[in-house]
This record gives C-alpha cells, structure tokens and sequence, in this order.
C-alpha cells in the first residue's frame, strides 16, 4: 500500500508559479509511474502530467499545460515534483497525484494509489 501526500498548493496570481510535490511512503515508489491529474469545480478530474519511473524519467503532459508546467522526481526523497509556471486562473483546481505501476502512459483508470488533493488557486 503506497500512500501518497501532495503539498505545495496555496493562492498564487495570474503569471505566477507555484511547486506542488508528492511524497510517497515507500521506496518502492520509484517503480511506479506518477501522474498529476486536477479537478476544477464542475468539472472532471483531467491528466496532467506524468512520469515514469524507467528509462531515465520519462514525462509525458497534457497538451494545454507543455512549456509551463514540468515534472521531476527525486527517488531518493520518494518525492515527484510539479512545477506550474505562468500559472492563469483556469488552472485552478485541486491537483492530486497518483502512482500506477502500469507499463507505458496508463489511464487514468489505472492509477492504483492516489493523495488526498492540493488546492491551487489563480487569481487574476
């Protein structure tokens, strides 16, 4: 069982950056894939950003959030990293992170353990 905690969220203005973070209880977490996935109110949860735990670390990113957002992970803190640059209000939501242990770019559907959620805010 992998628990996951986020941290980093908060209220941040339009343009502005924050860092979510991830951090697991387990080692093992570096042979798990870890995605971020936010859900603004109304909406569904949507895929954000991933990476992998093979091949150097691997990222793969929603099409919306490339050249502003990067994941990273240091696997000996057991902790996955989101970087959220030039943040706009529509990225507002509570982000959570997941870990699957799938091979390749899973669904969302196959992440196995999820966190509790950080809320982000963007002010305009």
């Amino acid at each position: 069982q992998v628990q996951l905690e986020e941290s980093g969220g908060g209220l941040a203005q339009a343009g502005g950056s924050l860092r979510l973070s991830c951090t697991a209880s387990e080692r093992t977490f570096s042979s798990y894939t870890v995605g971020w996935f936010r859900q603004a109110p109304g909406k569904e949860r949507e895929f954000v950003a991933a990476i992998s735990w093979s091949g150097g670390g691997k990222t793969y990113y929603a099409d919306s959030e490339t050249g502003r957002f990067t994941i990273s992970r240091d696997n000996t803190k057991n902790t996955v990293y989101l970087q959220m640059n030039n943040l706009k209000p529509e990225d507002t939501a509570v982000y959570y992170c997941a870990a699957s242990s799938a091979i390749g770019w899973p669904p969302q559907a196959d992440y196995r353990y999820w966190g509790q959620g950080t809320q982000v805010t963007v002010s305009s």
